[in-house]
């Protein structure tokens, strides 16, 4: 028996829960095949009366659920871009103290939304093309400014450069320009690659004046890609110091219908062995 779990990170917003319920609902749909909701941390503290009442999980506790009732495989769906350190990380370390308490439980993990040796996949590039020209005002070129959270982990912000470079192959002419960047970064030159921040790349020249669209790289609603989060007091200081300037933001690329489709391909890919990020064997499973 199995069970398959659709994970984000997680967030103390109820937004985000509400968005991860929504994507792991559709795909039930299409797999004919219960996709639980679940976080790696953090949203299990949400009352749950912000949450239509239901208590949001974490995978950690759902796993070991699971496993009670029965299930030796269980397959995560990750809701992430690329392999940030929670999925290479803290995920296979919760994994291993659940087969501490059952050691016959198999855990495979699929790869996450962008598959950077996989097949030259543009869907991902493509919903956040569609965002953009539905921002679009007709008569303008407008720059786009490509932004996620930034992350210390080179190969996630390998994978946003490289969603920039296809959305501007795929923009062509209605973009006057592409240009991808971080909300925050840490401090330090190691983390250098995480430039340029957005707050720098509103100052610049080019930037500051006519309009900009931003294509939000971002999965779900929290504090940072939410209504009044970070992101948007970014872009308001700099059209306070910039009065020429005009930022209009996209919906949220993991709020696109379209994120279903690229799930369902890493999920199957998953189930089928053809692909997958980790597998987790069993410590009592002699087999493996």
């Amino acid at each position: 028996m199995r069970a398959i779990f659709l994970v984000d990170n997680g967030s103390l917003r109820p937004q985000a829960t509400h968005n991860l319920r929504r994507v792991a609902a559709s795909l039930s749909e299409l797999m004919g095949e219960t996709v639980q909701a679940a976080s790696l941390l953090h949203s299990n503290k949400i009352p749950a009366e912000e949450v239509d009442g239901i208590p949001a999980i974490t995978l950690g506790p759902a796993a070991e659920r699971a496993a009670e009732q029965g299930a030796d495989e269980i397959i995560v769906l990750p809701f992430f871009f690329g392999p940030s350190k929670a999925l290479t990380g803290y995920l296979p370390e919760r994994m291993a103290a659940m087969q501490e308490r059952f050691p016959n439980v198999n855990v495979r993990v699929a790869q996450p939304l962008v598959d950077e040796l996989g097949d030259n996949d543009l869907r991902l590039a493509e919903l956040l093309a569609d965002n953009v020209r539905e921002q679009s005002a007709s008569g303008q070129t407008p720059r786009v400014a490509l932004v996620d959270h930034g992350s210390p982990i080179p190969e996630v912000t390998a994978v946003r450069n490289r969603l920039a470079g296809q959305l501007s192959v795929l923009l062509g002419d209605d973009a006057a320009s592409v240009v991808a960047a971080s909300m925050e970064r840490r401090e330090g030159d190691e983390y250098r690659f995480n430039e340029p921040l957005l707050e720098n790349l509103l100052d610049r020249s080019e930037f500051h004046a006519g309009p900009v669209i931003l294509a939000m790289l971002f999965l779900s609603p929290g504090r940072h890609a939410g209504e009044g989060g970070d992101i948007a007091e970014i872009c308001a200081a700099a059209e306070q110091r910039h009065p020429g300037l005009s930022i209009v933001s996209t919906k949220l690329v993991g709020e696109h219908p379209g994120i279903v489709d690229i799930l369902h391909t890493r999920l199957r890919q998953a189930l089928d062995g053809e692909r997958f990020l980790l597998a987790l064997s069993a410590p009592g499973d002699a087999a493996h």
